[in-house]
């Protein structure tokens, strides 16, 4: 066993500099050994040193029956520190991995808790670097995933910040030891089905008995990874700025990237900006699954591609990549008729229709395309809707989301098109605004 660092607090304290000015530092607290040390160390600092308000966070994941006991166990440890506790009650649902659906379900609770400028500390340290670096090789994982666990990241409102991950297990349970610490141990971490725990017990000993210093290695090596990450980020930041130039529809609000400027890097580097562009929005594919974005590039100039992913669609239209997600994804419901055209009309699906200038005579309704339209334009006669729609070179998504004004068969308007939306003589336009609901970040 080894020996408590003597210099463990101020070096927890310097790994936390950088927070001091936080709002609040709420401790993700299981009970468990690195917790509680995280915990006992925190409030020993906060005697001496002066840190932003401190309470404890403890999901209850109710997976087993000897779980019941531990959130009683966490407020006798946090009463007895003088630290405010709150208890969180999640459902874990079902999936392939239970690890990875508890791990979900706990950091949604987490996510939930922070307020904005607040810190959520939590407990990991080299040991569960190292098996987190090992467990993602096994995995196949690149470089992004090969970094291992950050030190500190966005979420919720705030920051999650892993301050112990440079200091080995054994140090933290020296310190629980000298100071008479009493911590929960989960029996699920002796399950050696569990992926991590076969490593954690059957695999780490063997290595670390041959190279002692195999788990310090590892985590040096996860670093090296994430200096390589940095750099891949700011290549992908330089070619999506090249790819970020505005485009003639704009308005709908959806991200997107001009498919020239992707299309001639090499494919590493479009495998590299995509993976940052969609890090945000999706979940991203595995190796096998990209061969989606090679039929997307490689389809002909008329197709109109598709990229299904775990979280909405990559679309190809126009000259441009979209990305597609929640009611994007659905067949807009025709709304029926416009009874009070001074009022905005709400299209389900689909956002909301409005006038601007004067109201045309009705009775009027909205529409979708379904083909063959005909629309009557003042200086060029009749045209066939699907060829004014290609001269605006209109992206074939938006196509069958355009609101068409009405007045019996006669088609009056389309939303947004410049020269269609409206009646200059009369002295209107019709104006969509597409759902307004967030496109951003799942």
């Amino acid at each position: 066993m080894g020996q408590p660092s003597i210099d463990l607090p101020s070096r927890l304290l310097r790994n936390l500099k950088p927070w001091l000015g936080a709002a609040h530092w709420r401790i993700a607290f299981s009970g468990g050994l690195d917790s509680t040390v995280l915990l006992h160390l925190l409030t020993t600092l906060a005697k001496t040193e002066s840190l932003p308000a401190l309470s404890a966070l403890h999901v209850h994941h109710g997976l087993q029956a000897a779980a019941d006991a531990w959130p009683a166990h966490c407020r006798s440890v946090c009463d007895g520190l003088g630290v405010p506790l709150q208890v969180a009650h999640v459902t874990v649902q079902k999936g392939a991995s239970l690890e990875r659906v508890a791990r979900d379900a706990r950091y949604a609770a987490f996510s939930a808790a922070i307020q904005l400028n607040d810190v959520l500390l939590t407990g990991q340290h080299r040991d569960d670097q190292a098996e987190t670096l090992l467990f993602r090789l096994l995995r196949g994982a690149g470089v992004r995933g090969l970094s291992g666990m950050p030190a500190q990241r966005a979420l919720g409102q705030g920051s999650l910040v892993r301050p112990l991950l440079d200091i080995p297990r054994a140090e933290l349970e020296a310190y629980a030891r000298a100071h008479g610490l009493r911590w929960i141990e989960d029996p699920s971490n002796q399950d050696r089905q569990f992926s991590r725990n076969y490593l954690r017990h059957q695999v780490m000993p063997l290595l670390t008995g041959r190279w002692s210093q195999a788990q310090a290695s590892m985590a040096r090596s996860a670093a090296h990874l994430r200096e390589a990450q940095g750099l891949l980020d700011e290549l992908a930041q330089i070619d999506l700025a090249q790819a970020s130039v505005p485009g003639a529809f704009d308005w709908p609000g959806l991200p997107s990237l001009e498919f020239a400027a992707i299309a001639r890097l090499s494919d590493a580097r479009q495998r590299n900006a995509l993976s940052h562009w969609l890090e945000p929005l999706t979940r991203l594919p595995d190796t096998d699954h990209w061969s989606g974005w090679n039929d997307l590039r490689d389809a002909g100039n008329d197709a109109a591609p598709v990229w299904r992913l775990a979280d909405g669609e990559l679309h190809r239209s126009a000259g441009r990549l979209w990305w597609l997600s929640g009611q994007w994804l659905l067949r807009p419901v025709v709304c029926g008729d416009w009874h009070e055209p001074s009022l905005a009309l709400r299209l389900p699906d689909n956002g909301r229709v409005m006038f601007s200038g004067q109201t045309p005579v009705g009775p009027l309704h909205i529409r979708y395309r379904q083909g063959g339209e005909v629309m009557h334009l003042a200086d060029r006669g009749h045209r066939d809707l699907k060829r004014l729609l290609n001269e605006r070179a209109v992206p074939a998504f938006v196509r069958g989301r355009l609101p068409l004004l009405f007045r019996g068969e006669e088609l009056l308007a389309v939303a947004n098109l410049p020269g269609l939306d409206g009646n200059a003589l009369e002295g209107w336009r019709l104006h969509w605004q597409p759902s307004d609901e967030d496109q951003g970040l799942r």
